[in-house]
């Protein structure tokens, strides 16, 4: 099961998917201290928390890391939505729920996403996340 990230860790993960690229601990400061007054170290807690969870790899550059997303936000999307519906008692019910949520516009995404997918297929173009769970 994946959890959902925490509001902090949505918002670096936010982020790294947005910006599709290795990146420092400056890098991801610097851009969250247009939206609120953190610190240093609590960014660093942070990376260092989403690559201990799987969430992020690391490399070496110089004597810090850049940190770069394991997989996409649209994989971690549907990872959710997966866990969520296998919560459910009755599929079914829930995905008659959920559809009924859903925009028009949500809805023609779905139908091309049918498409895209095709009948036999399980998946789309990548694995869904799994982090290790500790």
């Amino acid at each position: 099961m994946v959890r959902p990230l925490g509001e902090l860790e949505n918002a670096v993960m936010t982020r790294l998917w947005r910006w599709n690229r290795p990146v420092t601990v400056r890098e991801v400061l610097l851009d969250l201290s247009a939206e609120r007054e953190i610190a240093y170290t609590t960014v660093m807690t942070v990376l260092d928390k989403l690559y201990r969870k799987g969430w992020l790899r690391r490399e070496r550059a110089g004597r810090a890391y850049r940190y770069a997303p394991v997989s996409t936000r649209e994989a971690y999307t549907a990872s959710l939505m997966n866990d969520a519906w296998a919560t459910s008692d009755n599929p079914a019910a829930a995905l008659v729920h959920f559809f009924g949520m859903m925009s028009a516009e949500q809805r023609e995404a779905l139908r091309d996403a049918l498409r895209v997918a095709g009948p036999d297929s399980r998946s789309g173009t990548e694995e869904t996340p799994h982090p290790p769970t500790r």
